[in-house]
């Protein structure tokens, strides 16, 4: 996938009230690229959102110091979202499975299991501190 020039980024501090912020630049996007994505829209905000607040509350650890940055570029096949961190990053590979039975009943956890089922592809980079979520045209 070849990347085009960078649409637009929205930097966000560390707390809960970015996520609207989140929710109104993927409203921006899907507006522009709406025949593009047809029906992505439900499955970009809940991806988005996700990463965000995990950047937020496991990456930054809700330090206000700390930034989160999302990027958006458009891509021949689709587009895509960087969204990237100030923490010290995670092992991807070493998340427990939400959907084992010992973990059904726990309350979080399901984050990067749904960003994987929604997203086209997801790639985990700088050590998990950046997370790209790409969507494909339809």
């Amino acid at each position: 996938m070849i990347k085009n020039e960078l649409s637009k980024a929205l930097i966000l501090e560390s707390n809960q009230e970015s996520i609207n912020k989140v929710n109104t630049f993927i409203d921006e996007v899907y507006a522009e690229y709406t025949e593009k994505l047809n029906d992505s829209y439900g499955n970009m905000i809940v991806a988005l959102t996700e990463a965000v607040n995990n950047a937020i509350t496991h990456g930054n650890k809700n330090d206000e110091m700390k930034k989160v940055t999302v990027l958006f570029t458009e891509l021949n096949s689709g587009v895509s979202f960087e969204i990237v961190d100030e923490g010290e990053g995670f092992d991807h590979t070493n998340i427990p499975d939400p959907t084992a039975p010992e973990n059904l009943e726990k309350i979080n956890g399901r984050g990067i299991f749904l960003m994987t089922q929604l997203a086209d592809k997801i790639e985990f980079l700088e050590n998990g501190k950046k997370i790209q979520l790409i969507f494909n045209f339809a």
